[in-house]
């Protein structure tokens, strides 16, 4: 870590916490600018099913790493976190402070300490593996992840391909459970100094959070965002379309799902997502958990660092 580097504060938590609100009033508080940790934020026209700070938020303090990419083109957390660093460069060139804020882990992680050395991609593994997951289907592939590496497959999703597979074709290739690597690289200097501050609520809570959120997207206008994006030439199959919520509008406006069953299935999927994306921050070492509603123990801490 250079000495002269930006001492970030990271906004983090599972979907729907309450982390908008709060980075807000710190970006007001500290004269900082927000850069975005959302994988779905990243992309254009995705506004109502990732919950994309509205026009009189982002109006209220700068933001970055929204509306950065295509629907159709993938976005990787490499291209994250040196995306992310340019932006807080130039935050820290004006003399401003850089808030970062989001629940993508993998992408927090990546900013912060830059990606896990990794073997790189054996082609006829990797063909291989793919042949297997199309034909044993996500959840034995998930299981095989799980007895491998239980601590990888518990913050995976079984239907997220990319990652499930990722983390089975490292395991395979070094013997090792790819979570492992994961932690033993989080110990390493960290490209920043840097101050996590978790965001929690009780779990009955956060549930009820998330379901009248969903509902609020699904009557706002989800599917017609959707069926708008591929009218105007989004391919259904894109990378931004498989993401969560906008499938299930997807499965609706094919007639694969009657509308509240894939409205039931999105509030299941956020529900369990949020899960996993606590389970993710609570192996993050040295991060500070708040309950989302303590506006004012947090801005004290934040105070405290930047001071």
């Amino acid at each position: 870590m250079a000495p002269d580097s930006p001492a970030l504060v990271v906004l983090a938590g599972p979907t729907a916490a309450g982390k908008t609100a709060l980075s807000l009033r710190l970006a007001r508080e500290h004269d900082a600018e927000i850069v975005g940790a959302d994988s779905v934020q990243v992309y254009r026209g995705l506004d109502i099913g990732s919950a994309k700070p509205t026009a009189q938020e982002r109006a209220q303090a700068p933001h970055h790493l929204i509306d950065v990419a295509d629907p159709a083109e993938g976005f990787s957390a490499a291209r994250y976190a040196e995306m992310a660093g340019e932006a807080i460069a130039e935050i820290h060139a004006r003399g401003k402070k850089a808030l970062v804020v989001g629940g993508t882990g993998l992408y927090i992680k990546a900013l912060l300490w830059g990606l896990v050395p990794a073997p790189p991609v054996d082609p006829a593994l990797r063909q291989e593996l793919g042949v297997q997951w199309e034909a044993e289907g996500p959840e034995a592939m998930h299981q095989r992840l799980a007895a491998k590496d239980p601590a990888a497959a518990a913050r995976l999703h079984p239907n997220d391909r990319q990652r499930v597979l990722r983390a089975l074709e490292v395991c395979l290739q070094t013997g090792r459970p790819f979570s492992e690597q994961l932690k033993r690289h989080q110990k390493d200097q960290p490209r920043y100094q840097h101050l996590i501050i978790g965001l929690e609520r009780l779990r009955e809570e956060l549930n009820q959070r998330i379901e009248l959120r969903a509902r609020a997207m699904w009557d706002g206008g989800l599917l017609e965002e959707v069926a708008g994006l591929i009218k105007t030439g989004t391919p259904p199959e894109s990378p931004g379309l498989a993401s969560l919520g906008y499938r299930q509008a997807r499965a609706a406006l094919s007639g694969r799902m009657q509308p509240d069953d894939a409205l039931f299935d999105m509030i299941k999927a956020t529900k369990a997502y949020a899960k996993r994306q606590l389970t993710w921050f609570r192996g993050v070492e040295g991060l500070h958990w708040h309950h989302a509603d303590d506006h004012e123990g947090v801005s004290r801490r934040v105070a405290g660092f930047w001071s």
